[in-house]
């Protein structure tokens, strides 16, 4: 049933009770020009009414593509268990756990979460995340630039642009000094890495896979820089670090990354991960919450935020970054992904990327006018050359229901008709046949 004043005896009483002498007296402080042209106003509605109503409206603006985007946010599926148990009232109403007696549940779940990315990164201590990759691998500069108190960060191509651009946003007003240097066909370029780095150098970025999806072994790199006391922190894509050497394996100092691709669905920009991890050395430079196990004095467990002052969350003068509440509902969320999938799910799931991946660059690469970048192995993304725009290409495969990837041209000058292809274990042999029979179609057009 509905319960709005429709007819002329329903609104007079309405306004009898607000004492209001009419309708338009209920506008009087809006100007004449944006008031309602009319209140002649439909008949209302049933609650079940106006749903269907707005649902068919909402689905006017609905168009179902295909995904092949990534470029660092990638259309893996999501077990319906992990919506399941984020969605309990006990997870999603909990706030900040700064009284350890009434937050054990919170607790508990940032520090399994901190033990998840541990082990998958090979890292001695994580924290309990920040807003996003970008802002992750920002805090990571800072951390390298306090603990060897120099002023210059190197920075690899190959890096998220996004990631980039976050970067010199959030320093432009720091006397912090950023040098990129170009990738080689989506490696990171030694020569000009080594030849970058002076005494004043703090840290080296690189990225593994790189933005172009390429896979890397930084260990020289890492070897190299810890020579010249230089820091090494690695972005790293999570479902890769399934199969590929870890960050603690070659001994960066700092790995960080985005964990959207751990049980957290696509949506229009965010929110998002940024998972954060380091060597015992550092763990004291680290931003944000840090939860630890202990046991109270009882003898029972018991978790608590560690190794910070409470300042350094509150406290602006003595913060370390304006870390505080984070994104703890979706740090719960990667947790309870990663517990689903298991170590072996896990890397069924990265191999089935790479797999697919290979099969996608097979039927691309055998479109007549397309050119795949086979100079490096990738892991689920891959470069393509089109002979025309790739921003002109993309927009007329949406037309036929297909996110086909992420045109290079809007990040690399000089790469307007190349265009990067992300597959996940979600996309079907079939979808991947008709990506690139939709192509080859637009093409010959």
């Amino acid at each position: 049933m509905s319960f709005l004043p429709h007819t002329d005896d329903e609104r007079r009483q309405m306004l009898e009770v607000c004492g209001i002498p009419n309708m338009e007296s209920l506008f009087a402080d809006i100007p004449k020009d944006l008031s309602p042209a009319s209140f002649d106003l439909p008949k209302g509605k049933s609650e079940m009414e106006v749903l269907t109503t707005f649902q068919a409206l909402a689905e006017k603006n609905y168009s179902h593509l295909v995904n092949f985007l990534g470029g660092g946010f990638y259309d893996h599926f999501v077990p319906t268990a992990v919506d399941a148990i984020t969605s309990r009232s006990e997870f999603y109403t909990a706030y900040t756990p700064y009284q350890p007696e009434l937050s054990q549940g919170t607790l508990q779940a940032i520090y399994e979460f901190q033990t998840d990315i541990c082990r998958l990164l090979d890292m001695d201590a994580a924290n309990g995340s920040v807003y996003d990759g970008g802002t992750a691998l920002y805090e990571a500069c800072q951390m390298a630039l306090n603990a060897t108190k120099r002023e210059r960060i190197v920075l690899d191509g190959g890096v998220n642009p996004v990631y980039r651009k976050m970067l010199t946003s959030y320093t432009a007003n720091l006397d912090i000094q950023f040098t990129t240097v170009p990738v080689s066909h989506g490696h990171s370029d030694r020569d000009q890495i080594f030849a970058a780095i002076d005494e004043n150098t703090a840290a080296v970025i690189v990225q593994n896979p790189s933005f172009f999806g390429v896979m890397d072994d930084h260990s020289d790199i890492v070897e190299h820089c810890h020579k010249h006391g230089v820091l090494v922190i690695q972005c790293v894509y999570p479902v890769a670090m399934a199969l590929l050497t870890t960050p603690g394996e070659i001994g960066v100092d700092i790995a960080v990354g985005e964990g959207q691709s751990l049980g957290i669905p696509l949506a229009f920009g965010g929110p998002y991960l940024g998972f954060m991890a380091t060597t015992k050395k550092l763990v004291r430079r680290m931003p944000g919450r840090i939860a630890g196990r202990t046991v109270d004095r009882n003898g029972k467990e018991a978790f608590v935020l560690t190794l910070q002052a409470r300042e350094q969350h509150i406290r602006r003068e003595k913060a370390t970054s304006n870390i505080c509440t984070n994104q703890g509902l979706c740090a719960l969320r990667a947790h309870a992904y990663l517990s689903l999938m298991g170590r072996e799910g896990l890397r069924e799931v990265a191999q089935l990327c790479m797999d697919k991946r290979a099969y996608a660059g097979e039927r691309l690469n055998a479109i007549p006018g397309v050119e795949l970048m086979t100079h490096s192995p990738t892991f689920n993304e891959l470069t393509i050359r089109l002979p025309a725009d790739a921003g002109e290409i993309t927009g007329a495969m949406v037309e036929r229901g297909f996110a086909p990837g992420l045109p290079l041209g809007r990040f690399y000058p000089g790469m307007e008709n190349y265009l990067l292809v992300a597959v996940t274990e979600k996309r079907t042999k079939h979808e991947i046949g008709l990506l690139a029979e939709t192509l080859e179609a637009v093409l010959c057009q």
